[in-house]
């Protein structure tokens, strides 16, 4: 893993650094191949509290996490355990997914079987102000892999190219909790 680790009203110290590259680090026991990508952590204070966003951007999957605590130790050791979360479940549905189609290999290295949930935080704003421009590669991936894409990342929905069609989908999360998929008429 590769660490790029920024401070936002924060000095980066090493002992934050360390501990930040240490915590994290362990992920790595969760995966078959080792991870080439970047590891993305934000630290940053805002009215006293500490915030640290954690992105790690990897072929078929993307891990973020974000916590925030009045101390940034804890703030740390709670992301790790969000991203350790995320990993379990979509390892767990990933591996049932290979199982059935009959795959020999799985994406994840063995592990416990235990799945947490975790709520999605996001605020609600009135104000129709864009503050900020995202751009991403469709990849292609059917509804379901999309879905779980979209709960790893904690949204409410999810655009991706469809692999059966071509087309750009939308996949949403339902107010009763199910899902809607928006296809092009």
């Amino acid at each position: 893993m590769n660490f790029n680790i920024r401070g936002e009203n924060l000095e980066v110290t090493n002992a934050i650094q360390e501990y930040v590259e240490k915590k994290i680090g362990k992920l790595k026991k969760y995966f078959d191949s080792k991870i080439t990508s970047d590891v993305n952590v934000n630290l940053s204070v805002h009215e006293g509290e500490q915030r640290i966003e954690v992105t790690i951007p990897m072929q078929d999957l993307l891990l973020r996490a974000e916590e925030h605590h009045s101390d940034l130790y804890a703030a740390i050791d709670l992301v790790v355990d969000k991203l350790e979360r995320q990993i379990r479940k979509y390892k767990t549905k990933i591996n049932r997914k290979f199982r059935q189609q009959g795959a020999p290999k799985y994406v994840f290295a063995e592990m416990e079987k235990e799945i947490f949930d975790q709520d999605p935080a996001y605020e609600e704003d009135d104000d129709f102000e864009i503050v900020r421009t995202k751009t991403f590669d469709l990849k292609p991936m059917a509804s379901e892999e999309a879905i779980l894409q979209m709960d790893m990342l904690g949204h409410t929905f999810f655009v991706f190219t469809n692999a059966e069609t071509g087309d750009t989908n939308v996949v949403y999360r339902r107010n009763d909790g199910r899902y809607g998929l928006i296809e092009p008429s």
